[in-house]
């Protein structure tokens, strides 16, 4: 039987004898033929065209989800290698070319001043001192500040704090102001600080006196009946020769003579304002919480007391008299009560900052030929901004609004008396504003003026705000910021003595700084009390620089003498470089470091106004 072979013949080949090699050769040949020249099947396919198929294959590329073109993928894997060896080469260009670097600008003077203004924080310190202190000729000293006999029980240990100026007495009201002033400069221009790398360094130096103040009464007490207000004695009245503070020329750190602690049992402008320091640092270290809360304790208890204890602490003391004399303490209530709200958010101390009998009385409704100038006496001015800004942003409303609208109003006439075009303050040749009167000593009065201005400035711009009236003249809020710079780059040498009055700033400075510490050289010898006027009295700058001390300033001809024994020219005070420090932290940098706007409302809660009350009804 037959059937179909696939290669084109019968399956049984018939093997006759008569079939020689060459015909079968010849036989195959015809069938190879025969079966090209025919379709095949897909089994016949199968079997002869396999290795083909394979080849097919290859053409082709299986990625798992999905087949695709051998060709694509190799021209797909080929420009992304090219890409990424053409953007490797592109950033090894870039990395290889040399480059110019755009480099920060350099610190404006502002900045520059700053860092050494503050240093002079560190040379006043009193007691153990820390080892980063960064002042080679300073050394721990009055150890046994506070431990003398007649001490009240409630105040131990006075060691620490600052002494004053040139001398080495500890007085708590210009203190107590100059901690206050830095504070405030912290609230509103932390970012001012840290982008100069100060920050830190002025919360230091703020804590450094805050914890001397918490040592001057009981401060876990809510009554208190009296407070230490001074550590050390100046008199030298009648020609006394008891070695004090002020006769003795001595180093802190050799002082071996009796420093007697004066205390006050009614003193409401010193307790007022310790209690304004403490409330306002209580801010600068609210993420501190234990530590804040004491501030705030503290600074109840001495406000309480301020109330309570009528009576002006000079009017116990001939030395406070003599040195701090203080001519009232109903702007201290002001100004206390207002740091105090913004400390608590307690509504009673707003009543108390805001009442018009108490305002009255500070001298809030009368010119006066010193009003507007903000010192460690006279806190008026500093207040009447403060609460301006609590108007600006806040608006309490009623029942406050008249009398926070009056000190708005106020404000604006101080900032119009400070514009060269009023003639409320002289000027000298040189341009500096007589806040003083031609009296000496006018720098720290300057250097205040100079803070609120930028101040009161920025607080306009924060409020959308591009300017204010006085009179009907329309004034731009860079004339205040000009008002400052000029005032602080007089100060920094733009003067007719092309001269700075900040020890260590430029090449031409004070180099007879009435100073006690500065003035004698640290060579392991200690001069007692007479020994040192050698150094008082010598003609030669002063061994140790004083970096960063501002001096007393030029007189109203724009004069100065660099001499040791005049400290109306050449001493430097506490209060007087805490306006410096808080003038320069605002005017440096650029504006592109705003205040800020709600660190000082931390504590203050949601205000919900209280509407006022209705008319009296209305009689024919």
């Amino acid at each position: 039987m037959y059937g179909r072979d696939p290669w084109g013949g019968p399956l049984e080949i018939n093997a006759t004898d008569s079939a020689t090699d060459e015909d079968r050769s010849r036989n195959l040949q015809e069938l190879d033929r025969a079966a090209l020249s025919r379709p095949l099947d897909e089994t016949q396919q199968s079997w002869l065209l396999g290795p083909t198929e394979q080849k097919k294959k290859k053409k082709y590329v299986d990625l798992g989800c999905i087949i695709v073109s051998r060709k694509i993928f190799v021209w797909t894997v080929g420009t992304i290698l090219c890409a990424a060896a053409l953007a490797g080469l592109v950033v090894l260009i870039v990395k290889t070319v040399p480059r110019h670097h755009h480099k920060h600008p350099p610190p404006d003077n502002y900045t520059l001043a700053l860092h050494k203004a503050l240093m002079f924080f560190n040379a006043q310190k009193s007691g153990k001192l820390p080892k980063h202190n960064n002042v080679s000729w300073r050394g721990t000293s009055c150890m046994q500040d506070g431990k003398g006999d007649g001490v009240s029980a409630a105040i131990k240990d006075l060691v620490g704090g600052y002494y004053d100026a040139g001398d080495a007495i500890k007085f708590n009201f210009p203190a107590a102001f100059s901690i206050t002033m830095l504070s405030w400069s912290v609230i509103e221009y932390s970012g001012k600080y840290e982008a100069t790398g100060e920050l830190d360094h002025v919360k230091e130096i703020i804590k450094w006196g805050t914890d001397y103040f918490l040592k001057t009464f009981n401060h876990t007490a809510d009554t208190i009946t009296t407070i230490a207000a001074q550590v050390g004695s100046g008199d030298t009245s009648d020609g006394s020769t008891t070695p004090n503070d002020h006769y003795c020329w001595m180093r802190p750190e050799d002082i071996d003579y009796n420093r007697p602690v004066t205390e006050c049992h009614s003193c409401s402008e010193l307790a007022a304002e310790m209690s304004a320091a403490l409330a306002a640092a209580s801010i600068v270290f609210k993420d501190n919480k234990a530590y804040s809360k004491k501030l705030v304790h503290g600074a109840g208890t001495l406000f309480k007391f301020s109330r309570d204890q009528r009576g002006r602490y000079s009017a116990g003391s001939a030395e406070s008299a003599t040195f701090y004399n203080s001519t009232g303490y109903w702007d201290e209530f002001v100004w206390g009560g207002a740091w105090m709200y913004f400390a608590t958010g307690n509504n009673s101390y707003l009543r108390i900052a805001t009442s018009p009998g108490i305002a009255k009385h500070a001298g809030a409704f009368w010119g006066g030929p010193d009003y507007g100038v903000l010192s460690w006496d006279n806190k008026l001015a500093g207040a009447q901004v403060l609460l301006s800004r609590l108007r600006l942003f806040l608006s309490p409303g009623y029942p406050y609004e008249e009398i926070l609208r009056t000190f708005h109003n106020q404000t604006s006439i101080i900032m119009c008396s400070y514009l060269p075009v009023f003639t409320s303050f002289n000027r000298t040749k040189g341009g500096l504003i007589q806040l003083n009167h031609g009296r000496p000593q006018p720098l720290q009065y300057v250097v205040n003026a100079a803070f609120l201005a930028t101040l009161y400035s920025d607080y306009l711009d924060a409020a959308d705000t591009p300017g204010w009236y006085c009179g009907p003249n329309f004034y731009s809020t860079d004339k205040l910021r000009e008002f400052a710079r000029t005032q602080i780059d007089y100060i920094l040498g733009k003067n007719p003595r092309k001269m700075s009055y900040i020890v260590g700033f430029g090449n031409h400075y004070p180099k007879h700084v009435h100073h006690r510490g500065a003035s004698i050289p640290k060579n392991k010898v200690k001069y007692n009390c007479k020994g040192g006027w050698k150094w008082r009295d010598t003609s030669k700058p002063n061994p140790n620089i004083l970096v960063g001390a501002m001096v007393a300033g030029p007189d109203r001809h724009d004069g100065f003498h660099d001499v040791r024994s005049n400290y109306n020219y050449t001493e430097p005070t506490l209060a007087g470089n805490a306006g410096l420090v808080a003038a320069l932290v605002a005017l440096s940098g650029d504006k592109s470091i705003p205040i800020d706007k709600n660190t000082l409302f931390s504590a203050v809660p949601p205000m919900f106004p209280t509407p006022p009350p209705p008319p009296a009804p209305w009689k024919p």
